[in-house]
């Protein structure tokens, strides 16, 4: 027999033939009658003690048997021939099954079989051994315990449920009441834009400027061009660069398309290749035009706004600002002195198509045509652009437009870079101007008026920004001054 906790280590191993039960008994650790006793001793400290005696009131008279008296076994039970339940072994009439059997013995002589007649104890059943018909307390407990146990997980089941159901149907109701997501798209559309774009604005500068920008295709014989222009006169006159409609100069064709989306063909007024200035005329009357500023005030930093087709992409505005004033630029990049021009700054973006195409202050007012932009390699613009300052085109062009060609400002003499700096003069044309006002060769010009000159270009540049006729001091190296009357001749054209 097993006790609760103790596994035995050694023992006899007992097969009871009859009910095929096993019984253990430890060896060396206690004798029956010992643990008996001590089973007895730990019944009676237990506070469920006086409930056993009444369910067995023979247990409160039983003596207790004396330290190494044999224990007597039931004999009823002990019996290997009484009768047997086909389940649980053998059973007694009337009598309790128990849970183990003892060995079979043979009894001593003058006793019947399956018991002691001189039992010390009167009586075959001990109250410490549980009937099974009659559980212990301990036996009820276990019985009842796992009907409690099972009642008690169908009601936390069921609280479980229904507290999982109340929570769904919370979210459940909590997702229904919630308000939709907010979403642009189901935004109303705000009111359109109305009335006139405000006074100094580059959408005021863009809408004054539109209906006036042409874009013209020009087809040459064995080459083609495209570029800008915009329109200076009513009856057609239209101002470009000389390097966008150069390629028509002999026998090719142009054709300009309006804003509107009206084209027409155009032919060549005249041109100037030094300034890069050409005029073209367009068959159309009742055309929108322009007003000219002025490039002599323009101050750097100016916000200032270009339209042109770059890319054959007509109509494109893109803005900046004046970066520089007086920048000696080669006009339609020719890269030859015959063509320097006094070349406006800007970082409003120019690319190729940008060219003939307006420059414009604030007002709307046309201070510049584009003409020309830096690039480092084959490319677009990288926020250096050029344009031709408007004072000088608009005295180019009335003279194209009066006479049929332009006239070039100089003073007769060569140019080329000093050393130290400034605009060493080479040789000088008998009866031209710089001869009659005194200058010679190797005479070094570092000033025009309050202008510094600091190459050669720059001094070329700065005349061709004058008139005929107008006069100018030239400084020199040696801090004398040189009083010099402008000339004019007309300009070459190839």
């Amino acid at each position: 027999m097993y006790l609760a906790g103790s596994e035995p280590t050694t023992g006899v191993r007992i097969n009871d033939n009859t009910s095929n039960r096993v019984v253990e008994r430890a060896a060396g650790r206690c004798t029956r009658t010992e643990h008996t006793a001590g089973l007895q001793r730990a019944l009676r400290s237990s506070p469920h003690y006086g409930d056993m005696t009444e369910n067995d009131p023979s247990a409160q008279d039983r003596p207790t048997p004396a330290p190494g008296t044999p224990e007597q076994p039931d004999s009823a039970h002990s019996d290997p021939s009484g009768p047997r339940d086909a389940a649980t072994g053998p059973t007694d009439a009337g009598g309790p099954s128990h849970d183990f059997q003892y060995p079979p013995h043979t009894p001593p002589p003058g006793n019947t079989a399956g018991g002691y007649g001189s039992s010390p104890y009167g009586q075959a059943h001990y109250g410490v051994y549980p009937q099974a018909d009659s559980p212990t307390r301990r036996q009820q407990t276990a019985m009842v315990m796992p009907r409690k146990l099972v009642a008690g997980v169908a009601l936390l089941a069921l609280l479980v449920g229904g507290a999982a159901g109340a929570a769904g149907g919370y979210l459940a109701a909590d997702n229904a009441a919630a308000p939709p997501a907010p979403n642009a798209l189901d935004q109303p559309l705000p009111a359109k834009q109305t009335g006139n774009p405000p006074e100094g604005s580059i959408e005021a500068v863009a809408a004054k400027l539109e209906p006036s920008v042409v874009q013209l295709q020009v087809q040459g014989l064995g080459s083609a061009n495209e570029g800008s222009g915009f329109v200076i006169s009513e009856d057609g006159y239209i101002l470009t660069n000389n390097h966008v409609v150069e390629a028509a100069a002999r026998g090719g064709r142009i054709t300009v398309s309006f804003r509107n989306g009206d084209r027409a063909e155009a032919e060549i007024v005249g041109r100037d290749p030094t300034t890069d200035i050409a005029v073209v005329r367009a068959d159309a009357d009742g055309l929108t035009t322009v007003e000219l500023g002025r490039s002599d005030d323009l101050r750097v930093g100016e916000s200032v706004v270009a339209v042109g087709s770059p890319y054959e992409l007509a109509g494109t505005v893109t803005a900046g600002i004046v970066s520089s004033l007086n920048r000696p630029v080669t006009a339609g990049g020719q890269g030859d002195q015959a063509t320097v021009m006094d070349a406006i700054q800007t970082d409003a973006a120019i690319n190729p198509g940008n060219s003939g195409g307006p420059l414009a202050n604030m007002q709307g007012q046309v201070i510049g045509i584009n003409s020309a932009i830096y690039s480092p390699s084959q490319g677009g613009n990288v926020g250096i652009g050029f344009a031709i300052p408007i004072d000088q085109a608009r005295r180019t062009a009335d003279e194209i437009i009066e006479n049929g060609q332009a006239t070039q400002t100089f003073i007769g003499a060569t140019v080329g870079d000093a050393p130290r700096g400034g605009a060493r003069i080479g040789d000088v044309q008998a009866g031209s101007p710089a001869e009659k006002a005194g200058l010679k060769s190797n005479d070094v010009i570092v000033k025009m008026g309050e202008r510094r000159i600091d190459d050669a270009n720059t001094l070329v540049a700065a005349i061709r920004t004058r008139a005929p006729g107008e006069k100018v001091t030239f400084t020199l190296a040696d801090d004398s001054k040189v009083e010099v009357t402008l000339g004019g001749q007309p300009v070459p054209v190839n």
